[in-house]
């Protein structure tokens, strides 16, 4: 592809561009002719060709649904396209559209819509739909609707699965808990200490915050990070509840894939963060740990020498680092089971193109993960991730407790696919799993109304009631943490609280779920 692309590109836009887009259906072809197509999308009232006679018999709804897909800008910045289109994830995506818009003769479009594209972006601002099928260098073009109607349906069966799953889950036999909504507040927590933490990876000492805890009893402290182009800021209700109820908290920033690197990645300076930022992650995790043994965090709170652990505790690829710090290795077969999961668009689980991306980090080989000399006593895993990496051992590797959750709205690291199949396989009596109804990937970030929010996300992605999911986040994670220093675990049950239902989940429960859904639609 790379080298397609360069010869294309060397060349300007061709004057035959495409004037015929080919409808194939079923083994029946329609043609359609580009010019006519685009002059009706423009003003569809006004056009009287024989083309916009038939469009305009479409039902009204159909038509402007129609018009808004051909005209709808597909890359809205020139910066940020380009950079999309040179990241891995744009790639990938682009030989997927390839398949289904390809020549005559049935050969993939994807190095012709990467150069199309390229110096379309070169030229102006944004880019449609039709402008670019018009611009592409062939005479003529096939829209695979087969396969477009294909990929619909399987999108379509992923929710329907998803509804199923939590069918099943409700009808099993756990204790119902009711719980009046505690405080969520933080003032006993105070503001925290920032502190630069000079490490050998990077050019720049690493920025850290640290919550002290005023609890001089004894147990772990936690280490916190973000997600993929997440911040600390985000976390923030977080770490300061934590400390407030008697574990310090440090929150760590990861420069590369934090806010600022996605803001720049949307400004056009960078391509977009993936997974190429792990080894950084890991490595970042490792020095904080050292830093902490060397009293370069100064004091986490009354009590500091008898806290002689860490709980590492992340949000999605925070999770994953904090998995794979635990001792996690991706097994073998991955770049196999990715050539099946991404054979289609992966609407339904992003995460799957941050696991696919991992064969292509060959740093992460090198790595040799861990906590060092700090003992590590459990891990708490937000919206994680790992249906591809172990499909086979799940969480079986390790001996420590871990508390996974996910959201049934979350359609980025989807539960039934990413959390469910390695738990099942998880040892430690104390490790539970908790689905929230109704709760999103982005259900634990917060996002402080002072500040300007990179995505302006929809109720169907932030999920229900946030800052209410987040209390019943709070309350669980409080008691999973206060488990590991007493007898008492935290029970399996389904959780009522202020109109928030939550499923918690042991080993034995979660296997009667995950064997009553068709696994074979949920892994390749």
């Amino acid at each position: 592809m790379g080298l397609a692309s360069s010869v294309l590109l060397a060349v300007p836009l061709q004057a035959q561009a495409a004037d015929q887009l080919q409808l194939q259906l079923d083994g029946l072809e329609l043609p359609l002719d580009l010019v006519e197509l685009e002059a009706w999308s423009r003003d569809p009232a006004r056009n009287r060709g024989d083309l916009a006679v038939w469009l305009n018999l479409l039902e009204p709804q159909s038509r402007d649904g129609l018009i808004r897909l051909l005209q709808a800008p597909l890359l809205r910045d020139r910066s940020f396209g380009l950079q999309l289109l040179g990241s891995w994830s744009g790639e990938q995506m682009l030989q997927e559209v390839g398949e289904l818009i390809t020549t005559p003769s049935g050969q993939s479009t994807a190095p012709l819509l990467l150069s199309t594209l390229r110096q379309l972006l070169q030229r102006q601002e944004s880019v449609t739909t039709i402008e670019l099928l018009r611009a592409l260098p062939e005479p003529k073009v096939v829209l695979r609707i087969d396969a477009l109607l294909e990929l619909a349906q399987q999108w379509r069966g992923q929710l329907a699965l998803q509804r199923q799953a939590l069918g099943r889950l409700q009808s099993l036999a756990l204790p119902r808990r009711t719980y009046r909504a505690p405080a969520l507040s933080s003032d006993g927590a105070g503001q925290p200490r920032r502190v630069l933490v000079p490490v050998a990876h990077r050019p720049a000492p690493l920025p850290v915050e640290v919550w002290p805890s005023r609890d001089p009893a004894f147990g772990p402290w936690v280490l916190l990070m973000p997600g993929l182009g997440g911040d600390p800021d985000q976390l923030s209700w977080l770490a300061a509840a934590v400390a407030d109820r008697g574990w310090p908290v440090v929150v760590l920033e990861h420069p590369g894939s934090d806010g600022k690197a996605m803001k720049a990645s949307l400004n056009g300076q960078r391509p977009p963060p993936g997974a190429e930022s792990l080894p950084d992650r890991l490595q970042d995790l490792q020095a904080v740990l050292a830093a902490q043994r060397n009293g370069a965090l100064g004091s986490l709170g009354p009590g500091q020498a008898g806290r002689q652990g860490v709980v590492l505790m992340g949000h999605s690829l925070g999770g994953l680092t904090a998995l794979m710090a635990a001792g996690l290795k991706p097994e073998r077969g991955l770049e196999r089971r990715c050539q099946r999961a991404l054979d289609r668009l992966p609407l339904t689980n992003l995460s799957r193109l941050l696991q696919c991306q991992i064969p292509e980090v060959p740093a992460l080989a090198r790595l040799r993960p861990g906590t060092g000399a700090t003992p590590l006593v459990a891990v708490v895993a937000f919206n994680s991730f790992g249906g591809l990496l172990w499909p086979r051992d799940g969480l079986e590797p390790l001996q420590v407790p871990v508390l996974l959750v996910g959201g049934s709205l979350d359609l980025i690291t989807p539960p039934i696919s990413e959390q469910l199949p390695p738990f099942t396989l998880a040892t430690n009596p104390r490790s539970r799993l908790v689905l929230v109804q109704g709760g999103s990937h982005f259900s634990p970030v917060r996002v402080s109304q002072q500040g300007e929010a990179l995505f302006q996300l929809g109720d169907e992605l932030v999920g229900i009631e946030p800052q209410r999911v987040q209390t019943l986040l709070l309350g669980l994670t409080t008691e999973f943490l206060q488990s590991l220093r007493q007898p008492l675990l935290l029970s399996p049950q389904q959780r009522q609280q202020d109109g928030i239902t939550a499923w918690v989940l042991d080993r034995r429960q979660a296997r009667q779920w995950w064997g009553s859904l068709p696994r074979r639609e949920l892994i390749p």
